[in-house]
């Protein structure tokens, strides 16, 4: 039960975190749009953001907190907080320097970042100084990170997991109390980013210490511990990073094109909202279950849980994807068209949606396929392939950009990329006899395909019949999608129970841990 609640506490925060991080996307269409300013903000977010991701979430979390565990459980509490004094203080010396270097390197670090900004001069300068007010979010974050793990090892999850929403409480309060509108908002935002990170370190902080858990500061030092806590953290920091640099590098070849680095953010959004729910769902349900499989040398059972999750995944995710790729003006016309954010923006955008949409799918079954690797503790051959989607990621991405096709080649090679991993994971799995595809599987797919399809004509035509519709609900463009979203999401309900594409009870077995 403690568990339950445990995931449960999480998750309702994840999605709390999800809903705001929307509503601040919508606010920031609104207010910037999608144009040259956009660009220069997201390209000043992303840099530290990228090096967040890589050191101090995952990958540091995944060695550190383990370590600090083994520490509490053996040694007694206060090794473990010793522990976490040296590798705070290690930690937060070694971010300093960076982020201090990092800054005094902008002015040619953004040749990288954002190439495409050299040729307007106050432009280039603007992506400069934003980038360097949101370095200090990686430092803050870095701690936080650290400081969470201690709290999940003792038990404590709400505080760590309601952090991240301080951060699109902080940008959706900006937004909201002040009148600045367009690029000036970006220096506002820009701010409001560092300031997060020092609430959410200041927010953590204060619940170890209410908890009974101090760390005074140590002077550095390289002992056995934190070097052992090194080599643990430096391959998965590695593993993270071979995606995010290839997202840096992708967003940095969209900059050569004013607007394009916005539409594909604002199209990424769109599309991340279903794989992220669907994804954590799967990831929550499919490693422990076939751990306990092949541990068991049940590769059968092993087998049928992974059936099971594609089935279910793909129930959630086709539906989705079609929805995406046949009313993608209707989408972002409801969701972001209004005052800053132009018909054309939301032209652009739309048309990014359907490469995206072709490929969430194969995002997806990349969260679903990659627990058959982890369950043997078999990072590398993920790793791998990971690797190979990237190279072809950026060669095609890059082959495509400088085409006729522009921004929307770079959709298109994520969606390809994505569709690579895929065929390599899977097809590894069943040379390893971990997937094998049963009748049930085969039957049901079909099935599957055909109400998603059913539900992809009524959305088509509603998507042809959007101004109809908006003026049925006062023109309200919003309230429309939301009416069209509900009746097509009862459609393919109503069309899945009735081809026997899903069955209830069988999605609850599926979802019950065994």
């Amino acid at each position: 039960m403690r568990l339950l609640r445990s995931t449960a506490v999480v998750g309702l925060f994840t999605m709390a975190s999800r809903v705001l991080g929307f509503i601040r996307e919508i606010m920031f269409a609104a207010y910037i749009g999608a144009g040259a300013a956009m660009d220069v903000f997201l390209t000043a977010f992303q840099f530290p953001n990228l090096f967040r991701r890589i050191f101090a979430e995952g990958a540091f979390n995944s060695a550190f907190v383990p370590l600090y565990g083994e520490k509490l459980e053996k040694e007694g509490a206060e090794e473990a907080r010793e522990f976490a004094r040296q590798v705070a203080a290690v930690l937060a010396t070694a971010m300093l320097v960076f982020v201090i270097v990092a800054q005094l390197a902008m002015p040619w670090l953004m040749y990288l970042l954002g190439p495409g900004f050299r040729d307007d001069p106050g432009l280039f300068q603007t992506a400069i100084l934003l980038t360097q007010i949101t370095m200090p979010y990686l430092l803050m974050m870095s701690l936080s990170a650290m400081l969470s793990g201690v709290l999940n090892a003792h038990g404590k999850f709400a505080v760590a997991a309601a952090a991240p929403v301080i951060l699109n409480l902080t940008l959706i309060g900006i937004m909201f109390f002040t009148e600045v509108r367009g690029a000036d908002l970006t220096y506002y935002l820009s701010f409001g980013i560092t300031v997060s990170g020092v609430l959410q370190t200041a927010w953590i902080y204060a619940a170890m210490r209410s908890v009974g858990i101090g760390l005074a500061w140590r002077i550095p030092k390289l002992t056995v511990d934190v070097k052992k806590l090194i080599l643990l953290g430096v391959p998965g920091a590695l593993a993270a990073g071979v995606t995010q640099i290839n997202i840096l590098v992708t967003s940095s070849i969209a900059t050569f094109q004013e607007g394009a680095r916005s539409w594909l953010y604002y199209a990424d959004r769109l599309y991340q909202l279903p794989l992220g729910v669907v994804g954590i769902a799967m990831g929550v349900v499919l490693l422990p279950t076939l751990t306990a499989r092949l541990n068991a040398d049940d590769t059968d059972g092993a087998s049928n849980a992974l059936n099971r999750g594609i089935e279910i995944s793909m129930a959630l995710t086709l539906p989705a994807a079609v929805a995406i790729a046949t009313m993608p003006g209707f989408l972002v016309q409801g969701l972001f068209e209004r005052q800053a954010f132009t018909a054309e923006d939301s032209l652009m955008v739309g048309r990014a949606l359907i490469p995206f949409a072709v490929g969430l799918p194969a995002f997806v079954l990349i969260k679903v396929l990659s627990p058959g690797f982890f369950a043997r503790k078999d990072t590398k051959t993920p790793m791998k392939f990971a690797t190979l989607s990237v190279v072809v990621n950026l060669a095609l991405g890059i082959a495509l950009f400088l085409g006729p096709l522009q921004y929307l080649g770079l959709a298109i090679a994520t969606a390809v990329a994505g569709w690579v991993n895929v065929i390599c994971l899977a097809a590894m799995l069943h040379h390893r006899g971990i997937l094998r595809p049963d009748a049930r599987l085969v039957a049901r797919m079909p099935r599957i395909g055909l109400a998603a399809g059913v539900m992809g004509v009524f959305l088509y035509f509603a998507e042809r019949h959007a101004d109809r519709i908006t003026d049925l609900v006062y023109d309200h463009r919003l309230a429309a999608l939301i009416a069209v979203a509900v009746a097509g999401a009862g459609i393919y309900g109503l069309s899945a129970l009735l081809t026997g594409a899903l069955r209830t009870s069988e999605v609850k077995a599926a979802l019950t841990r065994s």
